[in-house]
């Protein structure tokens, strides 16, 4: 059986990715990976929206959160971090481990950041110099209205800084326009490649932060990053075959064309959406703060969300995960972003219905009848 991956992440490869990753070495310090590197940061500044700099670490997604420290603030710092999601949750843990003085706005998890919100926690903490926002809670499907959130932080005078791991490539991202100082993403999501590039984003007041800075840095250190960038190579040996890899993708969307992506990735959400409402199950996000990239929705009563996973695994090839933190065994998460188009989520639609059912019937003791699977169709 084929397994259907449907994670919010590490998502499918194309396989325009997959050829490029089984491409031979070259030199790191020679003219094919200048014009290599050159020409994958071009195209990473068009796909960010941005005239500023685009850099790249070994690393995943996660790193974002430390080099976005190290490199826009000082220890005893104050910032405030809008928590509405596990990932929040841990934006404010690395800042706290590094001696940031961190500010809260907590959200319950599920709901979206207001800005209104947003503005009265900044009027009662005036003096915080960055502002953390996540653009798109992977943990329980939200998205967060980004643009709004950033003109609040920007009238406020603080730096906006962003992850945008599972945003960045399939939603609306126009760096630039919105006033985003720093914002970081992961190959293995909507770039549609394995785990192990960062993709950092970075404006002028970054810049401008970086310098006033006094964290010792290394390997994270943006303005030796740039430096290097800006010959088209890196300061350390770059990992070659996710350049191939990320070069390939950035083709991609730039062959389908940006806002052709986002549009794709928000049909894939909306009926996603329709298909789970229809099978009788429960959206977790807000409305109008879905993702387009993940959905998030509570298994029928009775049925735990390690049951409905494992039934998806076994019988119908279909890879969803499980919540994080508190609502591990509360939520089924299913991914769409990436390499994705209609007919793979309609399978994925079909098998969490038919699952569901089958499920539903044996925990209140019922004989499975139903009729096969291939006859039936969730429609959105």
């Amino acid at each position: 059986m084929s397994m259907n991956f449907r994670l919010p992440g590490p998502t499918p490869l194309p396989p325009q990715v997959l050829t490029a990753l089984g491409r031979e070495m070259i030199p790191h310090r020679g003219p094919a990976f200048r014009a290599l590197y050159s020409e994958t940061l071009d195209l990473a500044r068009k796909m960010h929206r941005t005239d500023g700099d685009v850099l790249t670490w070994a690393a995943t997604g996660s790193a974002g959160w430390e080099v976005a420290v190290v490199n826009l603030l000082s220890p005893g710092d104050p910032v405030l971090i809008a928590v509405n999601g596990n990932f929040g949750e841990r934006f404010a843990g690395v800042a706290g481990r590094f001696g940031i003085d961190v500010r809260r706005i907590d959200i319950p998890w599920g709901q979206a950041v207001q800005p209104g919100q947003l503005r009265l926690a900044l009027e009662e903490h005036p003096e915080v110099r960055a502002v953390f926002l996540v653009h798109n809670e992977t943990s329980t499907g939200v998205t967060n209205p980004l643009r709004e959130l950033a003109e609040v932080v920007r009238d406020h005078g603080a730096l906006v800084v962003v992850d945008a791991v599972s945003a960045a490539g399939a939603l609306p991202l126009e760096v630039d326009a919105w006033g985003i100082d720093f914002v970081f993403s992961g190959s293995q999501k909507a770039w549609m490649c394995p785990p192990g590039l960062l993709i950092v984003a970075a404006g002028p007041r970054a810049w401008a932060a970086q310098q006033r800075s006094t964290y010792q840095r290394f390997f994270w250190d943006m303005g030796e990053a740039k430096k290097w960038a800006d010959q088209g190579m890196t300061p350390t040996t770059p990992p070659l075959s996710m350049i191939y890899a990320f070069r390939a993708a950035l083709g991609m969307v730039a062959d389908e064309g940006l806002e052709q992506v986002w549009e794709r990735h928000r049909r894939l959400g909306v009926m996603t959406r329709a298909g789970i409402a229809a099978a009788g199950l429960r959206l977790f996000a807000p409305l109008g703060f879905e993702s387009d990239t993940v959905t998030a929705f509570l298994p029928p009563p009775d049925v735990t969300a390690k049951q409905l996973l494992e039934m998806l695994r076994r019988d119908y090839g279909v890879e969803a995960q499980g919540g994080q933190a508190h609502l591990a065994d509360l939520l089924i998460r299913v991914g769409h972003m990436g390499w994705v188009h209609e007919p793979e989520m309609r399978q994925a639609i079909d098998a969490i219905a038919d699952a569901c059912i089958r499920l539903s019937s044996a925990a209140a003791g019922e004989p499975e009848k139903l009729e096969p699977l291939q006859s039936r169709t969730v429609t959105a």
